[in-house]
This record gives structure tokens, sequence and C-alpha cells, in this order.
């Protein structure tokens, strides 16, 4: 975690501004006492204390003992993020759904992963399973003692992300699907009252993978300091992108920005899913590879289908096949040129290859830093460098996950005052005499 922020406020949010403040210095240095926080933000001791009290009643800090001296005085207390609410993220492909529980310091607590293939079966039925999915991950977390903070789903498609919205998911077959009345009216009533109240969120597969690598890859700029602007490409079965830039997310007016894979290559090119042609993901995506590959098998991800086309794909370049060379090549030359345009547009330095394109880097690189090279404006003078993602199929669901706890994070207030109406409203008695269900 590496949240800071610069000066404590001096406006009527003072309070909530210097909660997040001091929250953020302890994410960001790990293990930290009150008095260097007070150094640290400018904020007084006493101020400090105060609000450091705020955090550990409401589980986000915990007290690790006394930390070694510096200079005259008594040594200080040590604090560090507690456990605290965790994130789950629920991430739907096209032949699996991923679930990911995180704790507030973004230690992943629970893995789980359900292969199925959603290209074929309604809209319901996929829904019935991401609820099952989403209802294991809660009850697995409750049980361990967890409180869960919000859930952040990852699909592969164009989101509306203020509204929860999924427009249009080519490759699954949605269009303006509502995803989080989907999911809770389908989660079952044991398990509704956990997630009421808490954020339930959606978001585009390809922009929360790349916030996973912001967050959790630990990439360099080229002279050692943190990556914080970059361009993140992924593909699975489609392509996609996300834009991030001075650490943030840049999503466009919809949160549609990205959309590399519908970049129009050829006018009168193949038809695409999306209903236009000659987009980047008929030359660049996996159908596209397998089919100039001369290979009969059905697209799938490394997740879904262990075994399957991923696997058999990289075996064939490793053994030298000329015609799957051939293909992944053209690939890369494709996706280096749609790359190209994208960063002669929003003029980043660094590009990063997630999902199946990591897992073919061995081959597709080179192709795509030529391309990127040759039609990259700024490279004349300052080259683009094309790296490797580090966290692969994992980095959607993971920075799903991670985005819940990373919101608590940055907004505590909300979180402390979101459990205070809770804990009013598990007081209530009802007709019957029993307790109102609350956050548990």
């Amino acid at each position: 975690m590496t949240i800071r922020r610069s000066a404590p406020a001096r406006q009527p949010s003072l309070r909530e501004h210097n909660l997040a403040l001091v929250l953020g210095e302890v994410a960001a240095a790990g293990a930290v006492s009150r008095a260097r926080i007070a150094a640290a933000t400018g904020l007084t001791k006493a101020t400090v204390s105060t609000l450091v009290d705020a955090l550990v009643a409401a589980g986000l800090l915990r007290e690790l003992g006394p930390s070694a001296a510096v200079g005259v005085g008594r040594p200080g207390s040590s604090l560090t993020l507690a456990s605290g609410p965790v994130g789950i993220g629920l991430e739907v492909n096209v032949d699996y759904l991923a679930t990911c529980t995180v704790d507030l310091n973004g230690t992943v607590r629970r893995r789980e992963v359900v292969a199925q293939d959603f290209r074929r079966v309604a809209p319901a039925v996929a829904l019935n399973r991401a609820a099952a999915a989403l209802r294991a991950a809660v009850q697995d977390a409750r049980a361990a003692g967890g409180v869960v903070g919000g859930v952040t789903v990852a699909v592969p498609g164009l989101v509306e992300t203020a509204r929860g919205l999924v427009r249009l998911a080519p490759n699954l077959g949605w269009r303006d699907v509502a995803l989080p009345d989907e999911l809770l009216d389908r989660v079952g009533p044991d398990v509704r009252p956990a997630l009421a109240g808490v954020p339930l969120r959606v978001g585009n597969e390809a922009d929360l993978a790349a916030l996973a690598e912001l967050w959790n890859g630990d990439h360099r700029r080229a002279d050692g300091r943190p990556l914080d602007s970059f361009v993140h490409v992924s593909g699975e079965i489609g392509v996609g992108a996300a834009i991030v830039i001075g650490g943030q997310l840049f999503g466009g007016v919809r949160g549609f920005g990205g959309e590399l894979g519908h970049l129009p290559l050829a006018p009168d090119g193949p038809l695409c899913g999306c209903g236009s042609r000659g987009c980047l993901e008929q030359y660049a995506g996996q159908d596209a590879i397998l089919r100039r590959a001369g290979l009969e098998a059905t697209a799938g991800t490394s997740i879904g289908r262990p075994g399957g086309s991923v696997e058999d794909l990289i075996a064939r370049a490793e053994a030298g096949e000329e015609q799957v060379l051939a293909a992944v090549r053209a690939a890369g030359e494709a996706l280096g040129a749609g790359i190209a345009a994208m960063v002669n547009l929003v003029d980043v330095d660094t590009v990063l290859l997630g999902g199946l394109y990591a897992l073919l880097a061995p081959w597709l690189l080179e192709p795509v830093q030529d391309q990127v090279a040759r039609r990259v404006l700024a490279s004349r003078w300052d080259a683009t460098r094309v790296l490797v993602g580090r966290l692969g199929a994992d980095g959607a669901v993971r920075g799903a996950a991670t985005s819940v706890v990373r919101a608590v994070i940055d907004d505590p207030a909300a979180w402390i005052a979101a459990a205070a109406l809770e804990s009013i409203a598990a007081d209530v008695v009802d007709p019957d005499g029993a307790p109102s269900a609350g956050r548990q």
C-alpha cells in the first residue's frame, strides 16, 4: 500500500480528511508510531492520538506495542493496519468465475475458481452461478470472523461504473445487465444482510487488472521510482486495455476508456462481436491467433481451461512450429500497431502486457516492441518500454478485491459512519422481538 496525502485539510471536512491522512500514512509506512505520523503529516500529536483512537476502535488500525526509541523520551507504540474489513472480488469471464478475498493489508485470504463456459448459456445461468460464488465467498469471510467491506465485480465488457451497468459484454452475450441488482436478488436471504449497506461495484476486467499491477506489481520507472503511469494491455479471449496516469485510472466519462480491442484497423475487415468490422481483436485476439495457426481448438482462458488452447499454443511455440510462431508474430505486429496508436494519444512511456500476452511474451514481445518503436512519435527521443505484467490471469479478480479495501483506506470516515449505522440497526428490535440483521 502506498497511499499518502500531502497536508492536513483546513475546511469543514477536516476530521474526515485527517482520518484518511493518518490511515494512509500507516498504510504507506507499514508500521509507524504516533510521533512519526505527526511529523510526516503536520498534525499535532494530540490530534493524531485522537484520530488513531477512532481508527483503532473502528478495527482499521491495531497497536503493535512499543517501538524503538528515537532521541529522548519513552518509546512510542507502533501502529499498523488491522486485518479490518475484507474486500471481495468476483470475476465473471467467458469460461470461469473467480473470487478473491483480501484483508485491509491487501493480503489474499481466499481464492476460488469455478470453471464453466458462459458463452453458450443464457445470462441468467451465468448470474446464478456468479451469485452462488459470491455467496460462498461471503459465508467464508463471515465464518473466519471477517466483516465484508464491499464487493467489486470484474467483467469483460463496457461498464458504466457509476451505475454498475454492464452495457455490452460481447464475449458473454450480455447487454444492459444491472449486475449489482441481479446479484443481490440471487445471493440468498442468509447472505443478503451481510451485503446490506456495503458498496457493490462493477468494473471492466482490464481496468481492474491494471490497478492490481499498480498496487501489487512492484513495477518501477526507468529512474527506479514506483511506476504510476502506464498503459496495461491484456488478452484472454478478447483484447482489453487500461490507462493509468499519476496513479489514477483514466476511465473516461462513462467508464468506457481503454477499449483497445475495438480500435478499427481495417474498415472492411472481419466482423467483430461488437458489431463493427476490422477491430484489433480480430487480428490480435486469441481466436485470430488460433485461426492463423491452423488450430481448431475453441479459445479459452488459462484459468478456465487449463490444458486447453492457451497451453497448446505455448507448447507448440516452444516446439518451434513455424505456423504457430508466424501466427503469434502477426498478432504481435497488429497489437503493437494498436498500442502505438494509444501511446501517441495519451503519451505514456511504459506499456505492460498481461493475461495471454504475458504468457506469449517470449514470442510476442519482440514484434510488439518493433511496432511501438517504429510508430510512436516520441520514440526518437525517449523509447517506450514494453514490459510483462507480474500478476498473470489473477490480476482482474485481485484488483477487484483490493479496490474495496483501498476505498476504505481512502475514506475511513465513510466506513466508520456506515459501521455506526449498522450497529444502531442491529440494536433495533423487530415486531417479533428479534434483533434486525446488521453487519456481521
